[in-house]
Parts: C-alpha cells; sequence; structure tokens
C-alpha cells in the first residue's frame, strides 16, 4: 500500500512539473487590434482628423488593444469591409446600418444624431430643366450613390419604381452628383438635403431644383461586429458611453441619445433589392418581373 502511494506521488510531482514547464513555453499573445470604419468621401486626412482623440480614448481606456481608423472612399467599400468582418467598430450611414445590421449581425451602440435631426433623400435638377416630378425622368439619364447609400440610392430607387430611365450613372460622392448636373451629363441626380446644403455652394454658377423629397431616413448608427467578443463588446461600449463630450462630438455620436429604430428601414432596403439586377441596364427598367403581389409589396 505504502508503496502505491509513493508512486503516485511520484507521477502527480512529474505531471506538475511538466505542466509548469510547458506554461514557461507559452508566448504571450499579441495586443488586439480593433479597426474603426468610416466614410470619408474622398476627404481623406481632413475627414480622419475628428477621429484622432477618440481613437486615442479608446487606445487608452481599453490598455492592450491596437486602435486603427480605416477610411472607405464611398459606401460601396465599406460594405465590403463590413461583409468580411474587417472593420470592428463602424461610423456607419444609414443605408450602411441597414445592411450591416440586417444581414451581417451588427449590433447598434449608439445613434450618430439626436432621433429629430434625420434626414431625406433629394432628387435634383438644374433649375433651367423641364422637368417638374418624377415621372418627368422617364427615358432620362439620373446619377444615383453607389450601392449601400441610402438617400443616394435605395430612397431613389424605392421613389423610381416603375420608370424607365434611359441610364442610371453612379455617383462615387454626393459632390460629384452636382458635378455631374452642373455639366450636362446626367439630368437629375440624388443625394440628401444635407449633401446637397454643403455642397451646392461650390456651384455658384449653376442653380439646382428639388423636384421631389422622399421619406424620413433615420439617424446613422455607431456599430460593432458580431465577431467581437461579448465582454469586449460591452467593455467598449461602456467607454463610449463615459467619453468626454467634446471627444464624442468630434467622432460623431451622442451617447446620451436613443437609438433610432431600424426595422421599417431595413424592410424598405429589402423591398428595393430586387431591382438592383437593373440598375445598370441600358435602358434600366425598374419594374420588378413577374407578379402584381411583388409590386404591391414594394409600395
Amino acid at each position: 500500500m505504502f508503496y502505491r502511494r509513493f508512486l503516485l506521488l511520484q507521477i502527480l510531482v512529474l505531471i506538475g512539473l511538466l505542466s509548469i514547464g510547458c506554461d514557461t513555453k507559452k508566448t504571450v499573445p499579441p495586443p488586439e487590434k480593433l479597426t474603426i470604419g468610416v466614410v470619408s468621401y474622398g476627404e481623406g486626412k481632413v475627414s480622419l482628423d475628428k477621429y484622432n482623440r477618440f481613437k486615442d480614448y479608446i487606445a487608452a481606456r481599453t490598455r492592450s488593444i491596437r486602435v486603427d481608423v480605416e477610411p472607405a472612399y464611398n459606401e460601396l467599400q465599406a460594405i465590403a469591409q463590413i461583409q468580411r468582418k474587417r472593420w470592428d467598430i463602424v461610423f456607419a450611414t444609414p443605408g450602411l446600418a441597414a445592411t450591416a445590421i440586417g444581414k451581417e449581425l451588427y449590433v447598434p451602440l449608439f445613434s450618430m444624431e439626436n432621433v429629430s435631426r434625420r434626414q431625406r433623400s433629394l432628387l435634383i435638377v438644374r433649375n433651367d430643366s423641364p422637368i417638374e416630378k418624377i415621372s418627368d425622368l422617364a427615358n432620362k439619364t439620373v446619377a444615383l450613390g453607389e450601392p449601400g447609400s441610402a438617400s443616394g440610392y435605395y430612397l431613389p430607387l424605392y421613389d423610381l419604381y416603375g420608370l424607365t430611365l434611359s441610364q442610371i450613372r453612379f455617383a462615387p460622392t454626393p459632390k460629384t452628383v452636382l458635378e455631374w448636373l452642373s455639366d450636362g451629363t446626367v439630368e437629375a441626380g440624388a443625394l440628401s438635403q444635407g449633401d446637397f446644403a454643403t455642397y451646392k455652394r461650390q456651384f455658384p454658377d449653376t442653380k439646382f431644383r428639388t423636384i421631389h423629397t422622399s421619406r424620413w431616413i433615420p439617424p446613422g448608427v455607431v456599430l460593432i461586429a458580431p465577431t467581437v467578443e461579448l465582454n469586449r463588446q460591452q467593455q467598449i461600449k461602456k467607454i463610449m458611453g463615459e467619453a468626454p463630450a467634446d471627444i464624442a462630438a468630434d467622432a460623431g455620436y451622442i451617447p446620451g441619445a436613443k437609438l433610432p429604430q431600424y426595422k421599417q428601414f431595413i424592410q424598405l432596403v429589402e423591398k428595393v433589392r430586387p431591382l438592383e439586377s437593373a440598375v445598370k441596364n441600358t435602358p434600366a427598367v425598374l419594374i420588378q418581373e413577374k407578379s402584381q403581389p411583388q409590386e404591391q409589396a414594394l409600395r
């Protein structure tokens, strides 16, 4: 009996020594990397500067995390990054948010505006154009934004349903829409109220006119990727909620604002998707094929 106990004790000691030896060979894991995605519309450094203090704040509060801010030139590039889960935190415009929440399971953290400050999409023509209403755009060339833009793509497609357009041109930025209108490349174009107010000043020799205003668009939101571990998600949400007001304002989110409801807007985006196969055709026939129920569903 004594011999068996002695042998068992030796085995336990040996196992302990082996485990200690294995632990000493473990490598320290590299610091986590956190990537913040934003849409810069080609504004480059100027657009990214406002996130510098936010980035430094997140890095300091989370300590071990390396934080990078990665810009996308437009919503199309941003969607690709979201689909690949390359962005852990996204400062998402409404169109991106609808895709990220509805299809990629990103989680909303904070509103980027007060809910009362929602936007609308506008259809714009030159002031000297004979076009007065949406139906007048039949067989005309229209500029839309890139897929992923709420005001430049999803809402205009929804409102243009039923028309046959001569061509749809896709503008990489809202400013490009007004450039094309100004030089006569297109006969109408879509962009948000805010972007129109910002960029029309850069075209003092061209007068523009609104022929249609869309329904309201929910504010953009800050999202976090489903690939971020749950405890880390909660930590980041807490840290962002405690950010000094000036840092949060620079980054463009409002910790105390109510999160906007996206269910109806996600449904609208899903109704528009069947039209996407037609938008690059010439002419672009914006009518769903087959049944009347589909047509009624879009409306």
